[in-house]
């Protein structure tokens, strides 16, 4: 029997590769004569950098940036050779941008490790005040050492359009006696006047998981911000001052207002739109992306069985995220899988499985992931 074991993270419990090796020691305990692939998935948040860098040999560095609240976080940034990718993931890096010469670096950043909903405490947690800037600041740090970049966008505590972002990178949010507004957040959005500058980086490319635009009641604001700790009651004058700085920037950079009806543009806030209107950027899917990148199609070919998961599995896994993604697909080519899970919002069957015992408090179930992920494959498997 060989097993592909592929999981997303367990968000404040197990990282992708840590979910994957605890299930890869309880299948091999029971089945020590299986054969395992162990693979992390990622669909552009947190662990981006580090799955897409190791799986191509790349080098990973730490960059000092400002958190989502302004405090500073370390953000990862990964340095691979464009020689060492996979020619089909290579060919998705490409498309709509000029070639790159033999020998050119690229860049591996997420927005997660920089202005990730997971940096703050619930308490923290505020779309109106949080910033994308330590994201600028991340692509700044990549674009100065590399002739191309790729960005994944899951996982923001931000609202910002990518404002805080582009006033890392050199646009200036002026107010009506010429002062520059920071960190351009939404709760500054109303006193901004006018904008200055323009922002210059490589070829960028956005990994991007959702396909929600910017505006409406599918758009960042209604469908996410909640997530960010933002009031029901907000949420309609939050998007509507959203419209607003949308029609400005495209404004100022010379792009048509339909750029936030762009599938995706809506992702993370909307920091996706902001960087397609200042930037010479595209969006890609999230999932494709990584599974060129990691050459799913083939270890799921040779696959008898595959097992993935992550923290919660529910209808937006369905959606784009790597393990519905992974799971829809593995069924499309008759392979069995089981979804492991620490909490479901879809029924439970033969085929998803929550690992979390019913009643047990969530403190003490985040402590225990691992014990409980071993327990339930061993049990099931």
């Amino acid at each position: 029997m060989r097993v592909l074991v592929a999981f997303d993270k367990f968000k404040n419990a197990l990282s992708a590769r840590a979910a994957g090796e605890t299930a890869a020691q309880a299948l091999r305990t029971k089945h020590p004569d299986w054969t395992i692939e162990l693979c992390p998935l990622t669909d552009g948040g947190d662990g981006f950098t580090e799955t897409l860098t190791q799986a191509a040999g790349g080098q990973l560095e730490a960059v000092e940036v400002s958190g989502p609240d302004g405090r500073l976080a370390t953000a990862g940034l990964g340095l691979v050779d464009l020689d060492r990718i996979r020619p089909d993931a290579r060919t998705r890096l490409l498309a709509g941008h000029r070639a790159f010469a033999a020998g050119s670096t690229l860049a591996i950043v997420d927005l997660a490790s920089a202005s990730g909903l997971a940096l703050l405490a619930p308490e923290d947690r505020d779309p109106w005040s949080t910033t994308t800037r330590g994201t600028g600041e991340l692509l700044a740090a990549a674009g100065r050492r590399a002739s191309a970049i790729v960005l994944g966008v899951g996982g923001s505590a931000t609202n910002d359009l990518g404002c805080g972002a582009l006033a890392a990178l050199g646009l200036r949010f002026l107010d009506a006696f010429g002062t520059v507004l920071q960190p351009a957040s939404p709760r500054q959005w109303a006193d901004v006047a006018r904008l200055e500058g323009r922002v210059t980086l490589p070829p960028l490319v956005i990994a991007c998981d959702v396909t929600n635009p910017l505006l409406g009641p599918r758009g960042a604001t209604a469908t996410f911000g909640p997530q960010k700790g933002l009031a029901a009651a907000d949420v309609r004058r939050l998007d509507a001052l959203a419209g607003k700085m949308a029609a400005s920037l495209c404004d100022h950079f010379g792009r048509p207002q339909s750029v936030g009806e762009i599938p995706g543009s809506g992702a993370a806030g909307g920091v996706a739109f902001g960087l397609l209107a200042a930037a010479d950027a595209t969006l890609v899917p999230g999932f494709d992306f990584v599974s060129a990148w990691l050459d799913l199609p083939a270890k799921l070919a040779a696959a008898d069985l595959v097992i993935t998961g992550e923290g919660r599995f529910d209808a937006t896994s369905l959606g784009g995220k790597a393990p519905g993604a992974l799971a829809a697909l593995a069924r499309r080519r008759g392979k069995p899988v089981h979804v492991f899970a620490g909490s479901l919002g879809l029924p439970a069957d033969r085929a998803h499985h929550a690992i979390t015992p019913e009643g047990m408090p969530l403190d003490e179930a985040l402590g225990r992931t691992g014990e409980l992920l071993a327990a339930a494959i061993a049990r099931i498997l």
